[in-house]
């Protein structure tokens, strides 16, 4: 029997399938920021599991990925597909994940981005909201004639259902090799990192459709003291117009943002946060490759 199995797995799809939803779930922690709005996720974020399947100690290291898209070709875009493309570039496992009863173009761009050779499993994401189950079979063989999957498994991420068939598949399919990190790492990422994810979150939760996509979010200062984290925060918004949209009416819309953020921020950290936001225009910075790069973007 093997001592120890450990292994890099890139989660990959489409843009809104559930791919963060996914790993949060796989991870059972809310590390990488989920939203209903395409594209919430921006960066490559590194969500790490420790746990023993079938009596072997395994060590799943899930690399939650933007989703990949074509509309549109800015700066920011391009870097945001780059981070797929590196992504898959040296990985143990790709989980493909679909949504029931969808198979669409941009999927099939994305099946055709993962290389051959390395082990492929299709995840056929959301089923809890299929309405004839009838219909989940024939779909299933319609996505094993895409390709030849090591595994193919439904589930619902949301809803937190058939993930451990899914930890079983991607189990099977990891070299044994000792850990990576060690037992009680959660990711890779820094505090202050996370910190401006969870701002970025309750933008695209808490204001109107577009205004997320033309915002991102910068730490000013994170340090600590006497245990209280202390973070100031700023948003930068491309027009005068989406700053005032983000303030809202007598400062309540930014009041609220900043609220829920601090609270998210303190189950994840631990411990007590101060956090104050401010709203900056930096016209056309989702469009500038040298500050995208400045900004975290890789």
């Amino acid at each position: 029997m093997a001592e120890s199995k450990c292994g890099v797995i890139a989660v990959v799809g489409r843009p809104n399938v559930g791919k963060s939803t996914l790993m949060n779930g796989m991870i059972g922690e809310h590390l990488s920021i989920t939203s209903s709005k395409p594209q919430t996720t921006r960066h490559r974020v590194l969500g790490v599991m420790t746990e023993t399947i079938k009596d072997v100690p395994t060590q799943f290291i899930f690399v939650d990925t933007p989703g990949f898209q074509t509309k549109h070709s800015n700066a920011l875009n391009k870097t945001m597909n780059r981070a797929v493309l590196t992504a898959l570039a040296d990985v143990n496992v790709i989980l493909w994940v679909i949504e029931q009863g969808k198979l669409t173009p941009a999927d099939m761009k994305v099946l055709e981005l993962c290389p051959k050779g390395v082990p492929l499993v299709a995840v056929v994401n959301k089923v809890d909201l299929l309405e004839k189950k009838a219909e989940m079979l024939p779909f299933l063989q319609k996505v094993s004639g895409q390709r030849n999957f090591d595994a193919i498994v439904p589930l619902s991420a949301q809803a937190i259902k058939n993930l451990d068939a899914l930890k079983e598949a991607v189990s099977a399919l990891l070299p044994e090799q000792p850990f990576f990190y060690d037992e009680d790492t959660l990711t890779d990422r820094p505090e202050k990192f996370l910190a401006a994810e969870r701002i970025r979150e309750k933008l695209f939760r808490l204001v109107g459709d577009e205004l997320p996509y033309t915002c991102t979010v910068v730490i000013d200062k994170f340090e600590t003291q006497e245990g209280r984290r202390v973070i100031y925060a700023s948003i930068l918004v491309d027009r005068s117009s989406h700053k005032a949209m983000i303030i809202g009416k007598g400062g309540e819309k930014l009041k609220r943002i900043g609220s829920e953020a601090r609270q998210d921020m303190e189950r994840l950290f631990g411990g007590s946060v101060h956090l104050e936001t401010w709203v900056k225009v930096r016209s056309g910075w989702a469009d500038n490759a040298s500050l995208l790069q400045s900004l975290g973007y890789e």
